[in-house]
């Protein structure tokens, strides 16, 4: 049975429980198993020796996950390409690949959980009450560990990019 951690996260002040570890810099980054656009697998597996962004949303159809998913984008453009930037959340491949046409986005590999939710159990990040992920922020190294972590405690709040970003930098 996974631990379920009740009250780690709110959605406009409602405290609201995440299933799955707390996971913390310097855990050895869980496995997964997602869907791409394709419908093809994809795992933490596929990107090893790379320095790796993952951005968790709830959905790309609201606001912050919207404008989370941008910035990543833009942001990666600047990073070199041994580094995956990814973007983890519950909607379908096929509302996935929607978005990523009408917003632009060609440099962050967007990823669906809906499937099993393979990813939110190994990171902690499913919503037990609406069966979405939580907004989190992992940075993992080129050997496969966890270098920072930010489960944002308020859903409807942006994380710390900056935080997030330097860490990338600090690793290349």
């Amino acid at each position: 049975m996974p631990t379920e951690r009740p009250g780690a996260v709110t959605f406009k002040g409602q405290p609201l429980t995440l299933v799955g570890p707390e996971l913390k810099p310097g855990d050895k980054a869980p496995d997964f198993t997602i869907i791409d656009q394709s419908l093809q697998s994809a795992s933490l597996h596929d990107y090893a020796g790379k320095v790796i962004l993952l951005s968790v949303v709830p959905s790309l159809d609201t606001g912050i996950c919207s404008a989370q998913t941008k910035r990543f984008n833009e942001e990666a453009s600047r990073l070199p390409d041994d580094v995956a930037v990814m973007t983890v959340s519950m909607d379908l491949p096929f509302a996935q690949a929607r978005f990523c046409g009408a917003e632009n986005i060609d440099r962050v590999k967007v990823l669906s959980d809906h499937r099993d939710a393979s990813f939110a159990e190994a990171y902690g990040t499913l919503v037990k009450e609406l069966r979405l992920e939580s907004r989190a922020i992992f940075v993992i190294d080129r050997d496969g560990i966890i270098r920072y972590v930010e489960y944002v405690p308020e859903i409807a709040s942006h994380p710390n990019y900056d935080a997030a970003l330097d860490n990338v930098k600090s690793l290349l």
